[in-house]
């Protein structure tokens, strides 16, 4: 089992910014990667951003060029900066790990953080 914590959700006015960071313990060996997503009302959980353990990083188009993923993998956090917050980012966010044991996948999900930017 692999638990996954997560802060940094908060009101923020369009424009500014906040830093969201996820905390992974438990059975952590085998961690692939590491990400985050967000699922706004009435949509479908999307992914923001995730980072592999050789720090290879994918991002969700909306978001490129405003949020950077990073991770430590020695703490086992990843931490997802936002910049340039607008409105339609609002959402739940929920931190996201993937791990490979001899070769079967698992998928293991925070409890989510709000995240509100108001216009």
């Amino acid at each position: 089992q692999v638990q996954l914590v997560e802060s940094g959700g908060d009101l923020v006015q369009a424009g500014g910014s906040l830093r969201l960071s996820c905390a992974a313990s438990g059975i952590i060996f085998g961690i692939k990667s590491m990400g985050w997503y967000r699922q706004a009302p009435g949509k479908q959980r999307e992914l923001v951003a995730a980072v592999t353990t050789g720090g290879s990083t994918n991002y969700g188009d909306s978001v490129k060029g405003r949020f950077t993923i990073s991770r430590d993998n020695a703490k086992n956090t990843a931490d997802l900066q936002m910049n340039s917050l607008k409105p339609e980012d609002t959402a739940v966010y929920y931190c996201h790990c993937h791990l490979d044991i001899v070769g079967t996948g698992y998928d293991y999900w925070g409890k989510g953080t709000q995240v509100t930017v108001s216009s």
